[in-house]
């Protein structure tokens, strides 16, 4: 099997590794992939990935058996549109059905209509009539741009007038009549999510849980993701097949039923509450450092898990992998001046990316890097993922952050605190 994966960050990077190591697959390309890539897939760096009609035209004359979309961005462009009406077997949700992600609004509409538990929320399209409908709540709500944001759309605010600071500032960054989603906050322990969805077809896949705030101890602006770690004590099989049950499959049958079926992975940000689990966002895609700690812990053929989702196959979804014992952890590693303003340009050194015959207790998966004479530098704000994998969680964090501190980056943003016990004992922490 070919295999062409889009995008260009440490998710496409751990998908092309694993990918890579299937005995179905002959060949993996990236586009565009990065600094890291190159001992995993071959680049194809001249490709607009978010030019459907261009993605279309290549797949077809390179004549892929897979094409696998990692980010949103070629998403929310149509690209699996264009790709499944030219026949190219694409794993990937259409637009229509990718709106999950790329407009809250939306995706809080489906939910609704699907009786999926969620937190109540209003859209806005006036910022004056948003700032009005604060002054109305007991409690400042969770304030979500109704676009893609890379995963910065989202602020929590403490006080009302953060609130307010948080709808004008997402209001200042956008064309008049954007929406803008005033949702109640929830509150406890979050997790995500991982199902294989095809039609109406659900297999669960894996649970994580990931650090969104810039610094240790939950402090700093959010993130694209500072870390993850897998499995979650406290949401095991049980509660994945609970959410499979209540959240994926009443999504997957209300999306099918309105015409927009969904083919791909779905990705639930839940909010697990006093009275159970509640969806906070759904994405479209794996999740990004999410994926980096789910797929090393997978065996078997992803690649066959991944057909199956394209061709309807439930045997193939269910069969071709399955979890490995033991626990993952990943660390992001930051630029400075990350998430507003990060530092590029920097030399990398002692992060030698993770390669197709690499499979040992530390992978290193690149993202913000490009190749250099003398090895690597930084080209964006998140610039790797290094995962350390063990028979428990503290064994998994214990040699990633070991394999970490073989890593130079002047300026260089870490948390310390990815999977760390919670003080006085107890599970580990979640954001």
């Amino acid at each position: 099997m070919d295999v062409l994966v889009i995008g260009g960050g440490g998710r496409e990077h751990a998908l092309a590794w694993r990918l890579a190591r299937d005995e179905g697959v002959r060949r993996v390309r990236i586009a565009p992939g990065n600094g890291g890539t190159d001992g995993v897939a071959e680049r194809v760096v001249d490709l607009d990935v978010t030019d459907p009609l261009a993605v279309t035209r290549h797949a077809t004359r390179e004549r892929y058996d897979l094409v696998v979309v990692g980010p949103e961005g070629p998403l929310a462009a149509g690209v699996a549109d264009e790709l499944a009406s030219a026949r190219v077997p694409v794993f990937g949700p259409t637009r229509a059905a990718a709106r999950l992600e790329s407009s809250k609004a939306f995706a809080k509409r489906q939910m609704e209509r699907a009786g999926i538990p969620t937190a109540p929320a209003r859209a806005f399209t006036d910022p004056d009539a948003a700032l009005a409908h604060l002054h109305e709540l007991d409690e400042p709500p969770v304030v979500k741009a109704d676009w893609l944001a890379s995963g910065k759309g989202v602020v929590v605010p403490e006080t009302l007038e953060d609130a307010e600071a948080a709808v004008r500032g997402l209001y200042a960054g956008v064309a008049p009549g954007a929406t803008v989603v005033l949702e109640r906050r929830l509150r406890g322990p979050e997790v995500s999510a991982f199902a294989l969805v095809s039609d109406a077809t659900v297999v669960p896949l894996a649970a994580a849980c990931d650090y969104k705030r810039l610094r240790s101890g939950d402090d700093g602006p959010n993130t694209g993701g500072m870390g993850a770690y897998t499995p979650v004590p406290w949401f095991g099989t049980a509660e994945l097949e609970r959410a499979a049950a209540e959240i994926f499959e009443p999504i997957a049958w209300r999306m099918a039923r309105d015409g927009m079926p969904y083919r791909g992975v779905l990705y639930a940000g839940l909010m697990v509450t006093a009275d159970g689990p509640m969806v906070i966002e759904f994405n479209a895609r794996f999740g990004d450092p999410e994926a980096q700690v789910i797929l090393p812990m997978l065996d078997g053929e992803l690649s066959a898990a991944l057909l199956g989702v394209v061709t309807g196959d439930r045997s193939l979804m269910e069969g071709s992998v399955e979890p490995r014992s033991g626990a993952a952890v990943g660390v992001v590693l930051a630029s400075e001046g990350y998430p507003d303003a990060p530092v590029t340009g920097r030399p990398l050194l002692g992060a030698d990316p993770a390669s197709a015959g690499e499979d040992g207790p530390t992978l290193v998966f690149h993202a913000g890097t490009r190749a250099t004479r003398d090895g690597h530098e930084t080209s964006g704000g998140r610039v790797l993922t290094v995962v350390g994998r063990g028979v428990d969680l503290a064994a998994a964090r214990a040699a990633a952050y070991r394999r970490l501190s073989d890593v130079e980056l002047e300026g260089a943003q870490v948390r310390d605190d990815i999977a760390a016990p919670r003080p006085g004992g107890g599970d580990t922490l979640q954001r």
